[in-house]
């Protein structure tokens, strides 16, 4: 498993990652970003081409697999704004309270083992009336497909780095003090447990 946790499995994660789908996703959230941004769960860094760099003066990429951003390297080289790799979990950052205007966390929270604790330290990380975007997969309305995803969770939980189909994403985010601007949330193309997806902005209170 350590050959598959280590190298296998970034590589697949990034190619999952790299689809149409998701890069469309991406377009809609990503160029909003502003200022000084820190990104949870960078791993190969998909984002790093949709910041927008005539409004981002800084990025901090948050990944902690040194293999992932390994292969963000053709990425980073391409990036307009300036990226920083910050090699650590995204439930405890070293960096200090309110040094940013924006956190972007894209198919992270699936995966971050104590969800709860990122959002907590992204909302310290933001300045007051900081911005929150996000693109993310998670628990469904239906019934019949949570039922699919509880399921296959264990399953899937073991095979795929730790991520979890079932997360109650808007949920994470109120409970984290976080008041939701604009959430759109529908099935993607593909299995429905797997494909439930939530995208857009939450901020943080003045």
């Amino acid at each position: 498993m350590d050959l598959y946790n280590h190298f296998l499995l970034p590589r697949l994660t990034s190619w999952v990652c790299s689809t149409e789908d998701m890069g469309s996703r991406r377009q809609r959230v990503v160029p909003r970003a502003h200022g000084r941004v820190v990104e949870l769960g960078a791993g190969s860094g998909h984002n790093l081409p949709y910041y927008d760099g005539r409004a981002v003066e800084h990025v901090w990429a948050v990944e902690p697999s040194h293999e992932m951003w390994r292969l963000a390297s053709s990425r980073r080289a391409q990036s307009v704004p300036t990226v920083e790799h910050v090699p650590t979990s995204a439930e405890s950052i070293p960096l200090g309270d309110s040094v940013a205007d924006t956190v972007v966390v894209t198919w992270a929270l699936c995966t971050i083992p104590h969800p709860e604790l990122a959002l907590a330290e992204a909302r310290r990380l933001l300045k007051p009336g900081g911005l929150l975007l996000f693109a993310e997969h998670g628990r469904a309305p239906d019934a019949s497909v949570r039922r699919w995803q509880d399921r296959l969770n264990p399953v899937w939980t073991h095979f795929s780095g730790g991520c979890n189909l079932n997360r109650d994403v808007p949920g994470l985010m109120t409970r984290a003090g976080f008041t939701l601007e604009d959430v759109e949330a529908g099935y993607a193309p593909g299995p429905k447990p797997l494909s439930f997806h939530f995208l857009g902005s939450a901020r943080k209170p003045t």
